[in-house]
Formats: C-alpha cells, structure tokens, sequence
C-alpha cells in the first residue's frame, strides 16, 4: 500500500520553501533534454558522454585531477569510470535490491583505493553502525515514500554523503546512487543529465549545502534540495549541449 501523507516520512520535505517550484523545475529541463531530436532516438551516445563526463566530474570533486587524459592513471577516476560503465546494469538491481546496488557501487569505486589483501573485507561492506540507516534509505527507494523524484534524489545523494557508509570512495558512490535514483524513478530514464558538472562548477555550496542536510533541521535540508534540484537543472543544460554538437 502507498504511504499515506501522515505516514510518509519524505512528505514535509516538499513544503519547504521553494522545493516546489525546484522540482517543477527540475522536471521541466528533463522533459526538454529528453525531446531533443537527438535524444530521441540512438540517444545511447550522448547517455554514454553524459556518463563519462559525470563521472570525471564525480571524482574531481573528490580531489582527482581533471586533466588526467588516461582514466586509468588515477585510482579515484578510474573506478567512476567503472561506475559510470555499470549504470544502466543496476539500474534494475536498484529498483528491487538498492543495497546490494550500494555495495556493488563501492566495489568498482574502491577497487584501485583499498588494497587488494583487504578487498574481501573492506568492499562492498558498510562500515558497523551504519546498517539501520541504510536499511531505511531502502525503504525509501523501494516505496515507503511518494514525493517527487527530484526530492528523493537529493535525499538519496545526501544520506550517502553524510553517512559515509562504506569510509572509502562514499562521495563517488553517492553520487552515483543518485543517478540510479533519478533513471530509476524515471526523471531521467535515458541517464541523459549530468549534474555532477554542476555540483563541481559550485564546489563550495556543494560542500557546504552537504553539511547543511547531514545537520538537519528544514532550513539545512531544505538548502541542500535546492542546491541538488539547481545542479540536476544545470546538468540539463549539459546533457543539451551534448546533444547539439551531434
């Protein structure tokens, strides 16, 4: 049964100031990317682009350097390379299974950050005392709330921030799990968007807006939707320019 309004815990999170007009927003630019006439059909090339440059944007934020040429030569881009490779295959796994998305998405983001002698205890294993959260971000995904996409999106990419379930690599698999979220729920069911450039061009609000949502409080949480409702919008724009230069 769908969660009522009293029972869903997501539910006062879209009468914050401003979120509604964010989401409509963030649903509009979507639609328009997604009506490109280059998105319309063969629109795998420009996902695949978007994906690439996500994930380049992804670990930078992070610290990788974003003039690395060879996404080999460094070990936090590589693995959002391999995450960015593995979208659309867990994309179902996440719909029915999001932890063991989750764990998946560390395993390829860490593999070249933890050594090998420790990758059978380390990988894909969230960290102790974090298991119950987890367990009600699943929830979440899997029907215990019924706002708009763009919310459970940013509440998605900001629990993993502020959790830092896994201690490794956490900033690469949020944002990640927030690109499952979105073409899971379908706001971007072709994976077209790139919101990672946006969070990386407004570092600091990233950062700071992160830190807002993990404190709590509405007005914490409700800058923090903002802000990822604003990047899902600029990572539009992205995904349109792509689409032009073909």
């Amino acid at each position: 049964m769908a969660p009522s309004s009293t029972t869903d815990p997501l539910a006062p999170l879209v009468s914050l100031p401003g979120v509604g007009d964010a989401v409509a927003r963030v649903r509009d630019a979507l639609v328009a990317v997604h009506n490109h006439p280059a998105n319309r059909r063969g629109f795998a090339a420009n996902a695949a682009e978007g994906g690439l440059r996500g994930a380049r944007a992804s670990a930078a934020i992070d610290g990788a350097p974003l003039t690395t040429a060879d996404l080999v030569s460094d070990p936090l881009l590589a693995g959002a390379a391999r995450v960015a490779d593995e979208h659309a295959r867990l994309v179902p796994v996440w719909k029915a299974a999001p932890l063991q998305a989750l764990a998946r998405l560390h395993v390829l983001a860490a593999a070249d950050l933890v050594p090998v002698e420790q990758h059978d205890a380390e990988l894909g294993r969230p960290r102790p005392g974090t298991s119950d959260r987890l367990a009600l971000l699943a929830d979440l995904v899997t029907g215990a709330t019924r706002v708009p996409a763009p919310v459970l999106v940013a509440v998605v990419h900001g629990e993993i921030l502020a959790l830092t379930p896994f201690g490794v690599a956490d900033g690469v698999v949020a944002r990640a799990a927030a690109r499952l979220a979105a073409t899971a729920s379908g706001l971007d069911v072709k994976s077209l968007a790139v919101p990672e450039v946006g969070h990386l061009r407004r570092l600091a609000e990233y950062r700071t807006a992160a830190a807002a949502f993990a404190a709590g409080g509405a007005d914490g949480v409700g800058a923090w939707l903002l802000h990822c409702c604003e990047q899902w919008e600029a990572g539009a724009r992205e995904a349109t320019s792509i689409a032009e230069s073909r």
